[in-house]
C-alpha cells in the first residue's frame, strides 16, 4: 500500500532537484564503473543525517539500501567471472537490470511524492 504524502508540507524547489539529481547519479552509476554511485551515496548519507521529512528520509533510505544490495550481490557473483565468463556476465546483467530498475521505480515514486 502507497502513501500518498502531497497533503504534507512541501520542500523547496532546491531540495527536490538534488533528489532527483542523486537519482540521476545512481541511475547513471553503471557508466561511469560506480564513481557516480559511490558520490550519491555520499550526498544521501549527508543529506539524510539532517532529514525531518518522511518522504525524504525514505527515499534517502532506499537509494543507499539499493546501493549496499548491489554491492554485496556483486561481490557474491564475482567468483562466476573468475571461473565462467559467460555466466558472470549474465549475473552481473541481471543484477545491473535490478539496480537500475530500483533506481528507475524508487525516482517514479519520488516524482508523484509517494513513498518507494
Amino acid at each position: 500500500m502507497e502513501t500518498d504524502l502531497a497533503e504534507f508540507e512541501m520542500k523547496t524547489p532546491q531540495n527536490r532537484v538534488v533528489m532527483h539529481v542523486l537519482y540521476g547519479l545512481h541511475t547513471l552509476a553503471w557508466f561511469s564503473g560506480g564513481v557516480f554511485a559511490v558520490i550519491a551515496l555520499i550526498i544521501n548519507y549527508v543529506q539524510r543525517a539532517d532529514e525531518s521529512d518522511v518522504l525524504y528520509l525514505n527515499h534517502h533510505n532506499y537509494m543507499i539500501a539499493t546501493f549496499w544490495w548491489t554491492v554485496l550481490w556483486l561481490a557474491l557473483l564475482s567468483p562466476l567471472w573468475l571461473l565462467f565468463i559467460f555466466p558472470g556476465a549474465i549475473a552481473y546483467g541481471i543484477v545491473w537490470l535490478w539496480y537500475l530498475y530500483r533506481c528507475v521505480r524508487g525516482w517514479m515514486h519520488f516524482n508523484r511524492d509517494r513513498l518507494p
